[in-house]
């Protein structure tokens, strides 16, 4: 049984739900609902990675999140690439640090290294905190994932990182490629991508565009949408599904 990362973005442009949660009583209240949802872990973040999203400082980004995270009893992720913002994470003994650039700052390694949260490396096809617009095709996406995780899991183990705290995240969407193929095959074969690299896995598909059609990312069309790649990528092995909607994956695979 995969577990379930509800999100919580207290952001003011996060392309799903950007402005909903940005106060902190609201931000409460829906991780509270998520983790009433069958949530496992609630994911906060205080910084959109939407490509035309405005750069959030890492002061703010704390001052939106450290409210949100004091008043939870729950296990909780935070999604941050920057390294501030990782520091603070680490001193509040947060249970998963989830970097959507994967971990590129080798300076923060050592207290990486001492902390015990476990690491969501995510790959990008992109090395910026940003998801790309760039059309890629499948091999490049292929060659890029493989390339990446081939360097960058040593890398965290020769720091002293233990290998049982690491997750991999291929990347999905526009941090692949504007052309949704590569996002479809890549779930297609992720199956294959665990096995080689032996690492637990998360997928973040949940109301992407890439899913859509057009559909608005709070309609009935793409939350469908999102449950059917979902539940693609629990059969294909993911062990960590981060969703907006954790009610209904949580009620298709119990």
């Amino acid at each position: 049984m995969p577990k379930l990362v509800g999100i919580v973005n207290i952001t003011e442009d996060s392309f799903s739900d950007g402005g909903k949660f940005i106060d902190t009583q609201k931000a409460i209240g829906q991780a509270c609902r998520l983790l009433g949802d069958g949530a496992d872990i609630v994911e906060l973040s205080g910084a959109s990675s939407n490509p035309r999203s405005q750069s959030v400082s890492a002061e703010e980004q704390i001052a939106r999140m450290e409210p949100v995270l004091a008043a939870l009893d729950a296990v909780v992720s935070i999604d941050a690439a920057n390294s501030a913002v990782q520091r603070w994470a680490i001193s509040k003994r947060v249970a998963l640090l989830n970097d959507i650039t994967g971990f590129p700052n080798e300076a923060l390694y050592p207290e990486l290294a001492r902390s015990t949260a476990k690491l969501v490396v995510m790959h990008a096809i992109t090395d910026t905190d940003k998801a790309g617009r760039a059309a890629h095709t499948t091999k490049q996406v292929f060659d890029s994932l493989y390339s990446f995780f081939e360097r960058r899991i040593p890398a965290l183990e020769r720091s002293g990182i233990a290998r049982e705290r690491l997750i991999i995240d291929p990347g999905m969407g526009f941090f692949l490629s504007s052309d949704p193929a590569p996002s479809f095959a890549v779930l297609a074969e992720l199956g294959a991508f665990k096995s080689r690299f032996n690492l637990p896995v998360m997928v973040s598909v949940s109301r992407k565009s890439f899913l859509r059609g057009g559909a608005p990312p709070d309609s009935a069309e793409a939350a469908a949408r999102t449950l059917e790649l979902e539940l693609q990528a629990v059969k294909n092995g993911a062990d960590y599904i981060r969703t907006h909607d954790v009610r209904q994956i949580r009620e298709a695979i119990s």
